[in-house]
């Protein structure tokens, strides 16, 4: 598979009525999941969106989240800044990515195993970009 870039937006709660317009607007398929199901059924926040991917039959590939209010480090959601760009695959590389994008920037999820079974962190580069990335496990 290699890696792929990918546009994720941030909403302040209302991702899944964003992703369902879309999906409306560019057809395709979505898939969502929140925070109690990747493991926080008790979390305030359990019913908000944690991860959102409309792949579109146009061949694109729009992802979502809602703004995790309980999370330090990452930047105030404020309109115009709830957009990061999504780095995902299997390929060594999105590690050595991840390292030196965080020179001189912040990172606000250390790159480390999750619940889901994939290794993701995420970081906020030195002139203010913020990054996501998940790389899938190898299965043998």
């Amino acid at each position: 598979m290699g890696s792929q870039v990918n546009p994720c937006i941030t909403f302040n709660g209302n991702a899944r009525q964003a992703m369902e317009f879309y999906r409306q607007v560019f057809g395709g398929d979505l898939e969502m999941g929140t925070i109690a199901d990747f493991g926080s059924p008790d979390s305030p926040n359990a019913d908000k969106i944690m991860h959102a991917r409309l792949d579109t039959s146009a061949g694109y590939t729009l992802m979502a989240w809602d703004f995790p209010d309980d999370r330090l480090g990452h930047p105030s959601y404020q309109p115009g800044n709830n957009v990061a760009v999504f780095l995902g695959g299997d390929g060594g590389e999105l590690r050595d990515y991840f390292q030196k994008l965080s020179d001189g920037g912040i990172v606000t999820l250390p790159l480390a195993m999750q619940v889901w079974g994939d290794e993701a962190g995420s970081l906020v580069d030195q002139f203010g970009i913020s990054w996501m990335f998940n790389i899938t496990a190898q299965h043998n």
